[in-house]
């Protein structure tokens, strides 16, 4: 099969990793006892005006909102920038989200050699200080299926 420029290699499409993504991190949560729908809607603002958001995953009971991203490096180990600023969108949309919700980041473990951090590390690294205080971050493993929860130092 062949990909296109930008696509993840072996994958049908960039949408379908999301996807399967989202669905790794659904079951996660599952076996914690924590049922997650996708798609979840909630009206979110920085002000008296509000308008609805979709995130990866939510519920209202418990009051929780789910981000999902399996960003990797580039194949060159350079740094993805669009997708950073992805990242930093969605911390704008946790910034506005009600108090009350949990708020978490579930990324994919990507591991550069060459710059001996993964992903999610330069991100908080370079990026810490967009990160709301209340942003939990959880790092999936795919070759271990471990999950390491990572909270940014403020």
């Amino acid at each position: 099969m062949l990909n296109k420029p930008n696509q993840r290699e072996g994958s049908v499409s960039n949408a379908h990793v999301g996807t399967d993504f989202e669905v790794l991190a659904q079951n996660y949560f599952a076996n914690q006892g924590v049922l997650l729908k996708k798609n979840h809607s909630l009206a979110i603002g920085v002000s008296a005006v509000k308008k609805a958001h979709r995130f990866d995953l939510g519920s209202d009971s418990p009051f929780i909102i789910v981000e999902c991203k399996s960003h990797r490096w580039t194949t060159g180990n350079n740094i993805p920038s669009a997708k950073m600023s992805v990242w930093n969108e969605a911390m704008l949309y946790f910034q506005a989200v009600p108090m009350n919700y949990r708020k978490i980041m579930f990324v994919l473990r990507d591991y550069s050699l060459r710059r001996q951090e993964t992903l999610l590390d330069y991100y908080l690294r370079t990026y810490g200080h967009l990160v709301p205080e209340d942003v939990e971050f959880l790092e999936f493993d795919e070759t271990t299926g471990l999950t390491r929860a990572i909270t940014p130092k403020h």
